[in-house]
């Protein structure tokens, strides 16, 4: 759903510090959000501040959001904290392989012309080793 952010009240948090948000505006400016934020009924923010303060920052006067009802205090502060606390950052290897993928994706030809490369080299040995029998 599409929220009018000067709609959207943030009460007290669990994280005080929301970090460097350039990443993720620069993120924001060219993917767009991704995940919604999530709010109660009244608006009032459960989860995503560093999401809505970089699209704040960002000049944004709307911004997708998840609507949840029917949820106590107690709830939406577990959500708050499951929320920030179930991200898991990626290995070092998991991003390095995730970089080589999209290296691939981004330039497919280099990796089809060493493909072809290699199995003209491969046919060539083959023809030599054929006729010299």
């Amino acid at each position: 759903m599409l929220v009018q952010i000067k709609d959207i009240k943030i009460k007290r948090r669990v994280r005080k510090d929301l970090g460097n948000l350039e990443d993720l505006k620069d993120s924001m400016k060219i993917y767009g959000l991704m995940n919604p934020i999530t709010l109660n009924s009244r608006y009032e923010l459960i989860a995503g501040e560093r999401r809505l303060q970089s699209a704040i920052q960002l000049g944004w006067t709307s911004i997708n959001a998840n609507i949840i009802d029917n949820l106590t205090e107690v709830e939406q502060l577990e959500m708050e904290i499951e929320e920030n606390n179930q991200r898991k950052e990626f290995t070092d290897a998991e991003l390095m392989e995730g970089y080589k993928r999209l290296q691939r994706l981004r330039n497919p030809n280099i990796f089809y012309k060493i493909y072809l490369f290699f199995k003209r080299l491969f046919q060539k040995i083959a023809d030599f080793f054929s006729k010299n029998r």
